[in-house]
């Protein structure tokens, strides 16, 4: 006996009960409970179930059950994937060319190029001989240790990905600084996406895209990392000074010259550091996005972790380790110029 029939039978509701059947077939738990003949222990007003739907789909067979309500979303899902297919594919097909060209040319460009170009590039961004070194050092020690195709794969979908986040974070940060109702409605959102854990983001990219393709995991990648750059850009535009603002509308600006002329400049220190934050979550999405067929040094994490080859594991999250420090260095290096221009 449940322990709610007495309160179904109590309300006048067992004839109501009745009519829902048995509830459909048994759980693989009650399965297992009936082969090993296990007894149900008898429920007191101490250790009162709580009225879940499975406790009280055992009084009340009109209830449903919890994988009743599961089974509705999937189907729901289900129902609605060729149409939004039909709308993604075609959006999201410009992501698949974007990652897989990007990937074809950093694997083509000879070992010395390509080096040589991070090392211009992390100049560029630092004027810092020390960060040229280590990005140097880094490149090099992946490349003795045959992990820089891998790492070059990962940097590769890093770069792809960062951009898109870039392109679509900050018209959307500054539409949020601009506009409350916005604001209010985007960071609910902002909040799941930041909060949801990384594998959830996998589940329904599934089924609406074939592993084969490269923009599985680049949405993915995206959608965890495109949010610190619309948070800091949101924040950076509405803490510039009101002052410099109104400075602005005295000299005539229009909306335009003083979002391009003042605020954006004067919001740029957060900005970069969205970047860092976008740059550095990538890197965390990528490691998981190789379970989609993201290829990179995850790969090698996770066939290190299939095949219980403690050192493949160790040595590849030791390179990852190494290209986000260099990566973080990088974007701090250029930050902080940025806030030292800022200053003078």
């Amino acid at each position: 006996m449940a322990f709610y029939d007495g309160v179904f039978n109590a309300l006048g509701l067992r004839d109501w009960c009745d009519a829902g059947g048995d509830g459909g077939p048994l759980t693989m738990a009650e399965l297992l409970a009936q082969a090993n003949n296990t007894d149900v222990e008898e429920a007191s007003f101490w250790n009162m179930p709580f009225p879940s739907l499975d406790n009280l789909n055992d009084a009340c067979a009109s209830f449903g059950r919890s994988r009743d309500m599961t089974d509705a979303v999937e189907n729901g899902f289900l129902a609605i994937k060729g149409a939004l297919k039909a709308v993604l594919d075609p959006i999201t097909q410009p992501l698949s060319w974007a990652l897989d060209g990007s990937m074809a040319l950093f694997e083509a460009t000879p070992w010395y190029i390509l080096i040589s170009l991070m090392m211009a590039l992390a100049y560029y961004a630092s004027r810092s001989w020390k960060i040229v070194g280590m990005v140097a050092a880094t490149f090099l020690f992946m490349a003795f240790i045959d992990h820089y195709l891998a790492a070059v794969q990962t940097l590769s979908i890093i770069f792809v990905c960062t951009t898109v986040s870039v392109l679509i974070g900050v018209p959307v940060g500054i539409l949020m600084s601009k506009n409350d109702t916005t604001q209010r409605f985007a960071v609910p959102v902002l909040d799941m996406l930041q909060t949801l854990p990384t594998f959830v983001y996998l589940v329904p990219l599934i089924y609406l895209f074939s592993v084969t393709e490269s923009k599985l995991y680049g949405i993915a990648i995206i959608l965890y990392a495109v949010v610190p750059i619309i948070r800091l850009t949101d924040l950076g535009i509405r803490l510039v000074d009101q002052d410099v603002v109104e400075a602005a509308d005295a000299f005539g600006m229009s909306s335009r010259q003083k979002l391009l002329g003042v605020e954006i400049p004067l919001a740029l220190p957060n900005i970069m550091a969205g970047l860092n934050q976008t740059i550095m979550m990538s890197l965390a999405m990528v490691v998981i996005a190789s379970l989609v067929s993201a290829p990179g040094l995850g790969v090698l994490v996770l066939s290190g972790i299939r095949s219980l080859e403690l050192g493949v594991g160790l040595v590849s999250g030791f390179c990852i380790v190494l290209l986000a420090i260099m990566l973080d260095r990088v974007s701090k290096a250029a930050l902080e110029r940025v806030n030292v221009s800022h200053k003078r």
